[in-house]
């Protein structure tokens, strides 16, 4: 199965609300031992933070958490200034940077920002330039020249290269896109709401498909699932919402059945807790035991 020996990661997917008190949510995360944190970026609505300066922030105020846009809105971030944002972050943060990527959705409020509405193909077909000018400004390399529909890039010195090699992971869902992934990106981030375990197989399928016609290993390609739901202890209601011991079951199906290999928790943060020091641990033991059990043997 695809990436059935990575380590797993977990993270929180953080919205901007600049009215709650983000650095100590992110702090939080960092103590708690996760991973990852995944700021959103949706420039166009009233009352949140920008996304690249909260993610220098958070990388200032922590020591050990990785920071990522989850994902940058590139219709409103030019690639090549996104590109020396983040590698500044990287040389400065001692490499815990990483890059997620979106084409773009909220068309309405990215217009109102100044932003050029796009149809679905040409927003991936952005995306894809996107990728490559972002690649040629870290390569830090002179007399550098893109000339794309969307982008050009010409530069007689490019950089700062990032001090490490930073991933990037794409937010698609639909077939083109993921098929974009597949060919170009280093990990796949899919929210619950819009890719339920019911299309993750064929998420799946279709990147894996898209990865070795392209010579890729798909099992190098994370697999990053957003759970937008809630923690309670009222019982079951339904997939992501109810009790620890549900969501530990959940997520255990979702690794071992379904190969995603990251989390990003993206319900209320005062539920962090609970979901760093009871779930985590449990997933990761039960992940493990999956394994054990599956790798061994059979005794005759």
């Amino acid at each position: 199965m695809t990436g059935a020996g990575r380590r797993l990661r977990f993270g929180l997917s953080l919205t901007p609300d600049a009215s709650r008190p983000l650095l100590r949510i992110a702090q939080d995360a960092d103590r708690y031992g996760l991973d990852l944190l995944g700021v959103g970026d949706q420039p166009y609505r009233r009352g949140t933070a920008d996304a690249p300066a909260l993610m220098a922030t958070v990388l200032a105020a922590t020591s050990r958490i990785r920071v990522l846009p989850a994902v940058a809105c590139l219709p409103l971030r030019p690639p090549a200034a996104l590109a020396k944002a983040v590698a500044t972050m990287d040389r400065t943060s001692g490499g815990r940077v990483l890059l997620g990527l979106g084409a773009g959705g909220h068309w309405d409020g990215i217009e109102s920002y100044g932003g050029a509405r796009l149809s679905a193909a040409a927003a991936r077909q952005a995306l894809e330039e996107a990728v490559q000018v972002i690649r040629l400004h870290w390569s830090d390399q002179q007399g550098l020249r893109f000339q794309g529909e969307h982008y050009r890039f010409a530069a007689g010195q490019s950089g700062p290269a990032p001090g490490n090699q930073i991933p990037i992971w794409l937010g698609v869902t639909g077939p083109h896109g993921l098929a974009l992934a597949g060919r170009v990106a280093d990990g796949w981030i899919a929210p619950s709401s819009l890719v339920p375990p019911k299309r993750l197989a064929d998420g799946r399928r279709r990147l894996d498909e898209a990865a070795a016609a392209a010579g890729r290993d798909p099992a190098e390609i994370r697999r990053v699932y957003v759970l937008e739901g809630a923690i309670d202890g009222r019982g079951a209601r339904g997939f992501l919402h109810g009790p620890p011991r549900q969501w530990v079951y959940e997520l255990t199906e979702l690794a071992v059945g379904h190969g995603v290999d990251a989390f990003l928790y993206a319900g209320d943060p005062d539920q962090l807790g609970p979901f760093a020091l009871e779930i985590v641990p449990a997933v990761r033991e039960k992940v493990a035991q999956e394994r054990t059990a599956t790798a061994a043997p059979a005794h005759p």
